[in-house]
């Protein structure tokens, strides 16, 4: 088992599928391209080789299959057919739901019971001007199609100052009234916010914000949460749950048991750090070989991390996964 001096480890695997997504959101790619697949991308084997190998050398628990956006990629059935056999505690799946009715079937029968749905508003014109892909009743359609076939819905909200504010309530009202539970984030300076902090400050809206905003109207208590959770997470009684992930106000660096693997074959220990390990080689080496030097890998990986708050990262999320 690797652990560091505040005692964490590595609990949580994030794996990017693909770095494809079908959206180019504007707090995530700056120029309004949509991501493509990487040249070099692992195939759906050697990934699913590689959670085995973490399983091992890190004691992963939970894997969470992001992008991208993973629905695009060709990868996705024979990936998870894989990992589906490997005794997680837990498999689940970040979508930003456009192909999620289409491939509902498919997620079921691999198991997936949780999913958690990309989607900062509610208004059809605001929806194509944050994602600039897409269309909003698809991916509200969606959404109830997972509620009926009993997969628990997560939505993520980043709200936005200019652009989404307005969206916090409707969204929240639309997520009680359906079960869902809402998860807003705060702004990260991730990607070309890392170096343009006019622009992170001018759309950053804090957890207090967001409070005030949800305390005109509900009254709320604040609930248990796992101790690693990225989430604070709040009771309004009688209605539901809703949680907010507040890496600039409240960090939650001390008890991160992520780590990340992109589609190229990267891990990424702290989304802080610029620093990365490239262990694809590594996916074509027999069990005995691979081990020892993945270990040494993790050593690092998990070196990586902030001991107290995120600082900035210049990685593009997509391309990590969030």
């Amino acid at each position: 088992m690797i652990v560091d001096r505040q005692g964490r480890r590595f609990r949580n695997l994030r794996i990017s599928l693909t770095s494809a997504c079908n959206y180019a959101c504007t707090y995530c790619v700056p120029n309004g391209k949509r991501l493509v697949a990487a040249q070099d991308e692992l195939s759906a084997e050697a990934m699913a080789r590689g959670v085995a190998y973490l399983i091992e050398a890190a004691g992963i628990e939970r894997l969470r299959i992001t992008g991208g956006e993973p629905l695009v990629s060709p990868k996705l059935e024979a990936f998870m057919t894989a990992v589906g056999q490997m005794g997680l505690a837990d498999i689940s799946l970040t979508t930003n739901g456009q192909l999620l009715a289409r491939k509902l079937p498919l997620l079921v029968n691999a198991g997936i019971r949780r999913i958690n749905v990309s989607l900062d508003t509610l208004d059809p014109v605001a929806f194509r001007n944050i994602a600039r892909g897409g269309d909003l009743p698809t991916v509200l359609d969606g959404m109830d199609q997972a509620r009926a076939a009993g997969m628990k819905v997560k939505v993520n909200m980043v709200p936005l100052r200019g652009q989404n504010l307005d969206q916090v309530m409707p969204l929240l009202d639309y997520c009680l009234e359906r079960g869902y539970e809402l998860r807003f984030i705060e702004l990260m300076r991730m990607g070309h916010l890392a170096s343009d902090s006019n622009a992170f400050l001018q759309q950053f809206v804090s957890l207090q914000q967001l409070l005030s905003l949800i305390g005109d109207r509900y009254e709320y208590l604040q609930a248990d949460a796992p101790v690693d959770a990225t989430a604070v997470r709040y009771e309004i009684p009688g209605q539901g749950f809703f949680g907010v992930i507040a890496n600039e106000s409240v960090p939650f660096c001390r008890t991160c048991s992520r780590l990340r693997l992109s589609s190229t074959g990267w891990l990424h220990g702290c989304l802080s750090s610029s620093n990365r390990h490239y262990v694809g080689d590594l996916l074509d080496k027999p069990r005995h070989e691979a081990l020892p030097a993945l270990q040494r890998l993790l050593v690092k990986a998990l070196g990586d991390k902030q001991e107290v708050a995120f600082s900035g990262g210049a990685t593009i999320m997509k391309i990590i996964g969030g």
